[in-house]
């Protein structure tokens, strides 16, 4: 049985955008798809995610961003494309702590407990494959990059961009991807 994917609109994302301006009068394109559930094993969930290449205005398609309820963490694979990933923690209400990683075909990225994330698809040309294991009890929580307008740094034709909205963020500092997938994924998962 074929898995019928959770499709992501324009107006899915205008609460996280930069270029509000562009986005008020954009048609509600499709920008991206998940696959959720493609496998099960040991209470965790694999999730496939197609971004085709496209700009939101002066900004590079990403996913909606969220946050882990309790303890869990997340791992992604690049399937195919390439990736940035933007990975914010927040304590007291301020980020205390944001990074990037970059990431290509084979790599992964480990999305500890605590941290907010989004997925940005840097290219104009090509579509970015990435899959995800998660546990399968895991809930995705989108309010606080909803009540901010996003993440606190946007990728965009001139590179990366504070928003706003955060008031004062730690400076943007940049991690190296995996070369394989950890191995023990099943307590990085589960919180443990």
């Amino acid at each position: 049985m074929a898995i019928k994917p959770d499709i992501r609109f324009l107006n899915d994302m205008k609460d996280v955008l930069c270029d509000q301006k562009w986005a008020e009068t954009a048609p509600n394109l499709e920008l991206y798809y998940i696959y959720r559930g493609v496998k099960k094993k040991a209470g965790l969930r694999y999730d496939i995610t197609v971004i085709p290449p496209r700009m939101l205005g002066r900004e590079f398609v990403k996913t909606k961003g969220h946050e882990h309820t309790e303890t869990y963490g997340e791992v992604y694979i690049v399937l195919a494309g390439q990736a940035l990933y933007l990975l914010q923690k927040y304590t007291d209400n301020k980020i205390e702590d944001v990074y990037a990683v970059k990431a290509k075909k084979g790599d992964a990225v480990v999305i500890p407990p605590h941290y907010g994330h989004i997925t940005i698809n840097p290219s104009k040309k090509e579509t970015l494959k990435e899959a995800n294991w998660l546990c399968e009890t895991c809930q995705n929580v989108y309010g606080s990059f909803m009540e901010k307008q996003g993440a606190c740094y946007y990728f965009t034709t001139r590179g990366w961009i504070k928003n706003k909205e955060y008031g004062r963020i730690p400076k943007l500092r940049f991690e190296k991807a995996l070369k394989s997938m950890p191995k023990n994924l099943g307590l990085l998962l589960h919180g443990k």
